[in-house]
């Protein structure tokens, strides 16, 4: 680890043979605290490159427990947060709409670190039990179309480092791995990042996967889509901007905060699958659940799948299916 601390500070990138082998030895226990910290901040501050992120993510899904699902196509829709903005859950919120209109939802996520409120937090309050019981989760998936999977109880790299994580309480390069190392092997994803350079390492990755994919980086700092500023849109074949929302909505940060507590992060959630939104909430979550719906069907247009998110959203039945895992 030495030499690999030595290579950080004066500025030198890791290959991606180096990158594997320095998360294996993180996942086993072979680092010290001190070390993992060093090399946390290091890799922050110089910035993390392709190669490291290939490493890495090779690592991490070597070491995470394999979690193969009976079910044919499926999409997870996970964030790298980082982003500051405090916004709803989008993601999580996106993920639950898709469960009702039929999709298989196999959702990763975590505590928020850098965020006042993750995924992980707010599914918690609501009564989700985390498991890593495959028959479990697949009866999720069977039954309410969707299963979370929270990271630390399939990647014991990322329980090792969570409490120094958390005590940093900043984005690392961690959070730029969460989305990418899903153990269930989703045949499909949404994603967004914090940065227009991780956005670009992603499409990299994802298209050597021949996975479908839609990654998105709003160019105000957003890792979802806000409609606030320009959002740049990445795919296999795809690479666009998307501006106004197909109802010409202007929308405020305000308008889509996820509030200062946990407990309000869960009301905001349990209104918006159970119809009750603001239109600035229902807009946003309509704008994201459509890129989803087109990473399924890239023929679609995104007007027409808005259209079909936003009358899912206002019926209110994806309600139900948080009632269905969280009973």
């Amino acid at each position: 680890m030495k030499k690999i601390l030595d290579k950080i500070i004066n500025h030198a990138h890791l290959t991606r043979t180096e990158a594997r082998q320095c998360m294996l030895a993180i996942g086993n226990g072979e680092v010290n605290d001190a070390q993992t910290v060093a090399l946390i901040t290091g890799i922050q501050m110089r910035g993390l490159q392709l190669e490291e992120l290939i490493g890495f993510r090779e690592a991490l899904l070597e070491l995470a427990l394999p979690m193969q699902f009976e079910v044919g196509d499926s999409i997870d829709v996970c964030g790298t947060g980082g982003d500051g903005k405090n916004t709803f859950n989008i993601s999580t919120c996106t993920a639950f709409i898709l469960a009702a209109m039929g999709y298989k939802v196999v959702k990763h996520g975590n505590y928020g670190v850098s965020s006042m409120c993750g995924s992980s937090n707010v599914l918690e309050s609501l009564g989700y039990t985390f498991t890593n019981n495959k028959d479990t989760l697949q009866k999720q998936l069977d039954s309410a179309n969707i299963c979370f999977m929270h990271a630390p109880l399939f990647h014991p790299a990322l329980k090792a480092v969570a409490p120094l994580r958390k005590a940093l309480g900043i984005a690392t390069f961690f959070n730029s791995m969460g989305p990418l190392v899903n153990p269930a092997h989703p045949t499909h994803q949404l994603t967004g990042t914090f940065s227009l350079e991780l956005a670009r390492q992603y499409q990299h990755t994802l298209r050597n996967e021949r996975k479908e994919f839609t990654v998105l980086h709003g160019m105000d700092g957003f890792d979802e889509l806000t409609f606030i500023g320009v959002t740049r849109i990445l795919g296999q074949q795809r690479d666009e901007l998307l501006g106004n929302s197909p109802k010409n909505t202007a929308i405020s940060l305000a308008e889509i905060s996820g509030g200062d507590s946990v407990t309000k992060a869960a009301e905001i959630l349990t209104n918006l699958l159970s119809g009750k939104g603001t239109q600035a909430q229902n807009t946003v979550l309509a704008g994201n659940v459509a890129l989803a719906l087109q990473t399924f069907s890239p023929e679609k247009s995104f007007e027409t799948a808005f259209a079909e998110a936003h009358e899912t959203i206002l019926g209110g039945k994806a309600i139900n299916h948080l009632k269905m895992i969280t009973a």
